[in-house]
């Protein structure tokens, strides 16, 4: 096992075998549904949570881990040989996790050497950076080798994704119910990306077949067809399959090359059932 370990938070999205292939700990936000509060991935399933989703007229809340859940992964990475720990963390434009990393970082100082880094990013991109960071500790980099092989890939790394809803935009204030009756009544299919850790708006399309179409059409241009690793997530899409052939076809890629990961609470809180998005890091240049 690698003497630099990888951390990340569960919003990263990461398939649990993916990320034991990397040997990356993840440290779970918590979920509220009214007044039940549950960890993200260990009391709820992230099939758990689109059916509870489903079932609630309001969004849940979502929160940053303690600092005492990252000092507690941290320390278990100490006792079992680590020299250092790299932990990249959720956008801190999104969310306190980093703030939170950040000061379980300072209180272990003594024990263990912590980079934490603020990904920028969300979802299987962030993933993608913390992989990035295990393959840097799997080929013998040092902490700050394994830290700048992650922090030089922040500005490349491209997310869009495709949402089916705007429920959950409208139940989160985002939009007015007015805009959600009318979007929805006129099949408004909204594309959004991440940039600079913040979420923006890629375009809209008129039906579901088309924004698919559209997001396929986004990860050409900004050149998804030729990266490696490309991930996929969704949030419990029905569609997902037709989506993945297409793609593949597209690309001319084998379904066995990408990684795809399901959209789990911290994010599908926002994207709402349905949404499909596609992570990758650009090339150089």
């Amino acid at each position: 096992m690698p003497s630099i370990r990888i951390v990340t938070d569960s919003a990263c999205d990461l398939p649990d075998e993916t990320a034991a292939e990397h040997h990356i700990d993840i440290v779970p936000l918590t979920i509220r549904f009214g007044d039940t509060e549950y960890v993200d991935r260990r009391d709820l399933t992230v099939k758990e949570f689109w059916a509870k989703t489903k079932g609630s007229k309001t969004l849940p809340e979502t929160a940053a881990p303690s600092p005492g859940a990252f000092e507690e992964s941290f320390g278990a990475a100490a006792a079992q040989g680590a020299t250092g720990v790299v932990c990249v963390c959720l956008s801190s434009g999104l969310s306190a996790t980093f703030q939170s990393a950040q000061l379980a970082a300072e209180a272990v100082k003594d024990t263990v050497e912590v980079r934490v880094i603020d990904s920028r990013s969300v979802t299987i991109a962030q993933g993608l950076l913390a992989i990035a960071g295990s393959q840097a500790a799997a080929a013998g980099a040092s902490l700050d080798e394994v830290a700048e092989a992650v922090k030089s890939r922040i500005p490349r790394m491209q997310v869009f994704a495709a949402l089916d809803t705007l429920d959950n935009l409208r139940k989160g204030g985002r939009i007015g119910a007015a805009r959600a009756a009318l979007g929805s009544m006129l099949s408004v299919k909204p594309l959004i990306k991440v940039l600079d850790g913040a979420v923006g708006e890629a375009g809209k399309q008129r039906t579901r077949a088309r924004s698919l179409d559209l997001l396929i059409e986004l990860g050409k241009e900004h050149g998804a067809a030729d990266a490696k690793p490309l991930a996929v997530m969704h949030g419990d899409a029905e569609d997902i399959d037709a989506f993945l052939e297409k793609l593949c076809a597209a690309f001319g890629r084998s379904r066995d090359e990408l990684i795809v990961g399901n959209v789990g609470s911290v994010v599908g809180t926002h994207t709402g059932p349905g949404v499909i998005g596609l992570a990758w890091e650009e090339a150089n240049g």
